[in-house]
């Protein structure tokens, strides 16, 4: 049943796939015009996976419904992560040859493998330069995971379409395998939440899970990375030979979370511990993603919250919501009640199921002029029409510190079909998350060095 699950997903991505295609022109946006980023520091232009200006955008015809089960499996791995509950092995790879390519023996195959996060359809892509010579990748983004990882030929057991040739470590002078023994090869228990495992010519196995079933297992190495025009010696990552699962049309993922496998720790002792980003709307040309120093004076901060449920994710703590400026009838302790976290890659925010029930009814009543429409999928509290037309609430998020979110009409509701427009939140089960339809076009700084986390209005524009 699981094989017919998988060849079934397979055909399906096969046939809703977008040609290959370069971004055109008019797409184009120099990420030095964007108004928070200094001169210094790394920049790289992020795109929405739902934009037609995206290197390897999602199908035209994706409907909402399937962008929302996915954001419930990535928001259900979490939990699970956070539970520390193992998830079974998604693939027996056999080792077939004692060749440099083979993969461990069969015994691999009764592994469990820890939780990570769901990764693909909610998930902003970018570019990375990997080799000598380098070669450019799509690449998804995301706060949740800390190994960076891409698909390699031969590709020994599956490889995914992607947009553009997949990387091939023969014809990069500056690859290398990374041995058992190394120290990296012991780091992936905490960056991937499962053992490295070696292959018989003692080549370290990472194995990446993501909960909604996608997963990447293959060897760490170590090459040139290249990002923007800055280049790095010895970056290490993954170099995937069983990849499946719902990645989009992206040849991999760029951990940013706090983890010393991750691309923000491996490239801190040049660029600092920091890094910021805005995420565009679908409709937008494109945002940023900035790694290194930034311009201090234009945020408000929140302090990052440490959390014995996982040291990599990043924690922040909601103190109220206020809707037409008045804060909503709930107690404050109830926003505490679940530990909150900030992250990139889910599309609806949750919220503990009191502040939700009252941020809810709020927003009902401060739109009770508004033909109200039947709840979709996960969301409940929906309305005729569109965001852009209707007249909605101010809505302020208000997080220890001081940082506000001022939330526009584009980050409280959002489409799902032509006719509907729906409240972007939902109740949580197990964690509170900040999600990313929340965060579009506020410019957002991850200043893990200071251990604060920042927001500023207009990042995008």
């Amino acid at each position: 049943m699981a094989l017919l699950l998988r060849l079934v997903a397979l055909s399906l991505l096969l046939a809703v796939a977008t040609p290959i295609r370069d971004i055109t022109d008019a797409c184009e946006s120099q990420v030095k015009d964007f108004p928070h980023l200094n001169s210094s520091g790394l920049h790289l232009t992020l795109h929405h996976p739902r934009s037609p200006c995206s290197p390897a955008p999602l199908p035209s015809d994706l409907p909402f419904s399937a962008v929302l089960t996915h954001d419930d499996a990535r928001i259900a791995s979490l939990a699970a992560r956070l539970a520390k509950t193992p998830s079974p092995r998604p693939t027996s790879l056999l080792d077939e040859s004692s060749s440099s390519s083979s993969f461990p023996d069969e015994s691999l195959a009764s592994v469990p493998l820890g939780p990570g996060t769901s990764v693909g359809v909610g998930n902003y892509v970018t570019r990375m330069g990997l080799g000598t010579p380098a070669k450019s990748y799509v690449m998804v983004v995301d706060t949740g995971s800390s190994l960076t990882w891409l698909q390699c030929s031969p590709c020994v057991v599956s490889c995914h379409r992607q947009s553009g040739p997949v990387f091939n470590p023969k014809a990069s002078s500056s690859y290398a395998s990374v041995s058992c023994s190394a120290p990296q090869c012991s780091d992936l228990t905490s960056a991937t939440l499962n053992p490295g495992a070696c292959s018989n010519s003692n080549v370290c196995v990472y194995q990446a899970s993501y909960g909604d079933s996608s997963f990447s297992v293959g060897y760490l190495s170590k090459d040139t990375v290249t990002l923007g025009s800055t280049s790095m010696p010895n970056f290490y990552y993954g170099c995937g030979q069983d990849n499946e699962g719902l990645f989009g049309r992206s040849a991999g993922l760029i951990g940013l979370a706090r983890n010393k496998l991750s691309l923000l720790y491996q490239l801190a002792p040049t660029l600092g511990y920091s890094f910021s980003y805005c995420l565009p709307t679908a409709s937008s040309s494109s945002g940023y993603l900035s790694i290194g120093s930034y311009n201090s004076g234009k945020y408000a901060y929140t302090p990052m919250v440490s959390s014995s449920l996982d040291d990599s994710l990043y924690f922040i703590k909601l103190t109220g919501i206020t809707v037409a400026g008045k804060a909503i009838a709930v107690s404050s302790s109830a926003y505490t009640s679940l530990p909150t976290i900030i992250d990139s890659g889910t599309v609806i925010t949750r919220l503990p199921t009191a502040v939700y029930s009252a941020l809810s009814k709020a927003v009902a009543a401060a739109m009770k002029g508004t033909p109200t429409a039947p709840a979709f999928s996960i969301l409940d509290t929906c309305f005729q029409g569109q965001a852009a037309r209707l007249r909605a609430p101010a809505v302020n998020m208000a997080f220890a510190g001081g940082a506000v979110l001022k939330l526009a009409a584009r980050n409280l509701l959002v489409d799902v079909d032509s006719a509907t427009t729906c409240l972007a939140f939902a109740p949580a089960q197990s964690a509170a998350i900040i999600g990313n339809t929340q965060q579009q076009t506020f410019s957002v700084v991850y200043d893990v060095k200071s251990n604060r986390i920042g927001f500023a209005a207009g990042g995008c524009s």
